[in-house]
């Protein structure tokens, strides 16, 4: 059995030594690496603003891996501004940090902008990317005796709140006519969820890529339901809205996000090398990070009227639940400046 080591995705990981995995770092550790290079003129690809000086303090979580898929894609030099990067356990924490203005931007699930906007935190959605259903799944134990969503009545179920499973229990829940009062939830980061349903303390556990391969993979958990159908497949980069009102910041989130789509759209037909070297940074072995980097290929998108309609229901859902305080405008907290930066995309 292992227990966790350092958490993701939106999206969090675990490091296997040996036969088993130790705790690699705190729930919301941070870690800067050394400054990327600059371009050699240290100008942004749009040539208008030098961005040489920016530093650009990007929240990462070892699921989502933006730091490590830059690097697999050998991208992470191409970036012209200082990069600081920071780990956090899930998107929540992040943007609580961003809301305090130590961190510019980070990709988070569908769900956090949602209980950041509620809470009225200055962030605004800056980019999109879509993933496959097989990213998110609802996992109970080998053994369990839960064979449906409607056994999962009166049962523990571990998530992490406010994350993007927590809105996909929302709706596997509500398809099978179940409530949220009639589960009891136990909201706990990855790491800790990951202990809890590996000794029995919980009934079933929702969660996304790679906890989902791991636990599997390794621990031969059965998969409940899945994201086909259920929650959304939506994923965001989201950013401050003080990095975004500052020129030079805004300049380098848009070389940011351009030079990061590049490497999402590389890492679709890379999978093979990408699994490697997300591997090298969680400390999964070869055989979970395969299958997660082919369950969880990212597809950047342009942020339409859709995307945004597609994103208020989740504040519907939410605040019909009763699980955030206000229901809230969420174009107010989405900008389509950085369009541009996607592939075919136009700002």
């Amino acid at each position: 059995m292992t227990t966790p080591v350092r958490p993701r995705y939106g999206r969090v990981l675990i490091a296997v030594a040996g036969t088993a995995a130790v705790l690699a770092a705190a729930a919301c550790s941070s870690s800067s690496s050394s400054p990327a290079a600059s371009s050699p003129s240290g100008s942004s690809s749009s040539g208008a603003t030098n961005v040489s000086s920016v530093t650009l303090n990007i929240g990462d979580q070892k699921g989502t891996g933006a730091q490590a898929l830059l690097e697999a894609a050998g991208l992470i030099n191409k970036l012209p501004f200082k990069a600081s990067w920071s780990d956090f356990t899930s998107g929540p924490p992040m943007l609580q940090a961003m809301g305090s203005g130590s961190v510019d931007i980070g990709g988070v699930g569908d769900a956090p902008p949602v209980f950041a906007a509620s809470g009225n935190e200055p962030i605004a959605i800056a980019g999109a990317r879509v993933t496959p259903g097989a990213a998110a799944a609802i996992v109970v134990p080998k053994n369990s005796p839960i064979t449906s969503i409607s056994q999962l009545k009166g049962k523990k179920i571990a998530v992490a709140q406010g994350s993007s499973a927590d809105y996909h229990l929302l709706t596997v829940l509500n398809k099978a006519g179940l409530t949220i009062k009639q589960v009891t939830l136990d909201y706990l980061q990855p790491a800790d969820a990951l202990a809890a349903f590996n000794s029995g303390h919980v009934d079933a556990w929702d969660i996304w890529s790679p906890y989902i391969e791991q636990t599997t993979l390794l621990e031969n958990a059965r998969i409940l339901v899945n994201g086909d159908g259920y929650g959304s497949p939506d994923s965001f980069e989201v950013a401050s809205k003080a990095a975004l009102d500052n020129p030079a910041k805004a300049a380098a989130i848009k070389d940011y996000l351009t030079i990061l789509n590049q490497a999402y759209v590389w890492s679709a037909t890379h999978i093979a090398t990408w699994a490697k070297l997300w591997g090298d940074a969680t400390g999964l072995p070869s055989n979970v990070m395969t299958q997660a980097a082919k369950d969880d290929i990212n597809k950047p998108i342009t942020i339409t009227s859709g995307v945004i309609s597609a994103e208020q229901q989740l504040v519907t859902a939410f605040y019909k639940a009763g699980l955030i305080p206000n229901s809230v405008n969420i174009k107010q907290y989405t900008v389509t400046t950085y369009n541009g930066t996607v592939p075919g995309g136009s700002s």
